[in-house]
């Protein structure tokens, strides 16, 4: 199997495993999924509402845009490979390679994500049947089917209509599924359309710039109009830009430039503390104001592509920052992060009920992280153990 074809099957929830920048892929997801799960911790044990450094806990949240630049890359760059020749050098169409095969693309995309995520939607649905621990206005019928085919963010009033506990973060999946369904026409919009099949890089580049803009366009729409369900602030447009920031990487990377940690992680963390000052708003996943949610989305782009860059475009080159994501424990706990990602809310409530014993939005985050993680570590290995893609 080649490397392009590899990369077609992966995406950022699956990156594969050989060795040196791969694997750093890989570990970087383990990051993401840390991250998710440590925000999660710091709302629970109510530290959001804790000035600055409340902030600093929400914009944890960090993950979700770094799982999305993953993905655009990892999931574009074959059809970027299609069309780059090997040398740099711009070649005739009939020395092109051929496309990805959409049907091919669709079906590994299936068979990684639905598995472990259907046992999981099913899995909350009986446990929650019988544990009661709160509002679940999401635990109907419709609600099971809605989650089930992840469309349980396109209605109006979400909070109060389908958002089922324990899957409250699976929001971000719908959205990670919207861009796969439309990936294989951005490809050809982007790759056939506008460059005509040649090898046009510049080209290519300010088309992502212009598909870039999408997202604020869309976050002005949701903001000043009315007539869009309350759920289209978390509908993929709005987020597109972070999928963006990835397929970038995918242009950039045969064309031979190089990104340097030492450079880009310092940079993204200066980001990081900016954008968890009040301009990035309120410690809500969408800010209720335009403003806010224009620097925040824009902020997360950066400080996400800035982290995954090193990754993608470091050549053989290995740094620390590498050395430190490809070692065995990240490599380990990447390759479970999509079912670290799935169920780490449904143990996280049962942890904080049952064995700490602590009412909510009490606590300590970091006791009731490493209790998660410690409880859902197993629990996620044999998820994926049993729905993982074979050959």
């Amino acid at each position: 199997m080649t490397v392009s074809k590899d990369l077609e099957e992966q995406g950022g929830l699956e990156s594969i495993t050989a060795a040196g920048r791969v694997d750093s892929l890989t570990g970087i997801r383990a990051v993401a999924a840390l991250l998710v799960m440590l925000t999660h911790a710091a709302y629970t044990t109510g530290k959001y509402p804790q000035g600055y450094v409340g902030l600093v806990y929400s914009r944890m949240e960090i993950g979700v845009p770094i799982f999305f630049v993953l993905s655009g890359f990892l999931l574009f760059a074959p059809w970027v490979k299609a069309a780059a020749p090997a040398d740099g050098r711009r070649r005739s169409d009939s020395a092109a390679d051929p496309a990805p095969s959409v049907r091919r693309y669709a079906w590994h995309r299936v068979r990684r994500i639905m598995p472990a995520y259907a046992v999981t939607v099913v899995g909350a649905y009986l446990l929650y049947h019988f544990r009661m621990a709160g509002p679940n206005p999401g635990h109907t019928w419709e609600g099971l089917f809605r989650n089930l085919t992840l469309t349980q963010i396109y209605t109006d009033n979400y909070l109060y209509s389908f958002l089922h506990q324990g899957l409250t973060q699976m929001w971000s999946l719908a959205v990670e599924v919207g861009f796969y369904v439309v990936l294989p026409l951005l490809a050809y919009v982007l790759l056939v359309l506008l460059c005509r099949r040649r090898w046009r890089p510049g080209l290519l580049l300010a088309g992502l710039a212009g598909l870039a803009m999408v997202s604020p366009a869309w976050l002005i729409l949701v903001h000043t109009t009315d007539w869009l369900p309350d759920g289209a602030r978390l509908w993929l447009p709005g987020y597109l830009v972070w999928f963006v920031g990835g397929m970038v990487l995918a242009v950039l990377q045969p064309l031979g430039v190089r990104a340097y940690a030492l450079a880009c992680v310092p940079l993204a963390l200066v980001s990081y503390f900016i954008v968890s000052t009040p301009i990035g708003g309120e410690p809500t996943t969408s800010p209720a104001e335009l403003r806010d949610a224009l620097f925040k989305t824009a902020f997360y782009a950066v400080i996400a592509t800035l982290l995954v860059a090193p990754l993608a475009l470091g050549g053989q080159q290995q740094g620390l920052y590498a050395r430190v994501l490809s070692s065995r424990p990240m490599v380990f706990l990447g390759e479970i992060s999509y079912e670290i990602f799935l169920i780490h809310l449904i143990v996280m409530e049962l942890v904080m009920v049952e064995i700490l014993r602590l009412p909510i939005y009490t606590g300590s985050v970091w006791l009731l992280f490493a209790g998660t993680l410690l409880a859902t570590i197993p629990l996620a290995w044999l998820l994926h153990r049993f729905t993982r893609v074979r050959s």
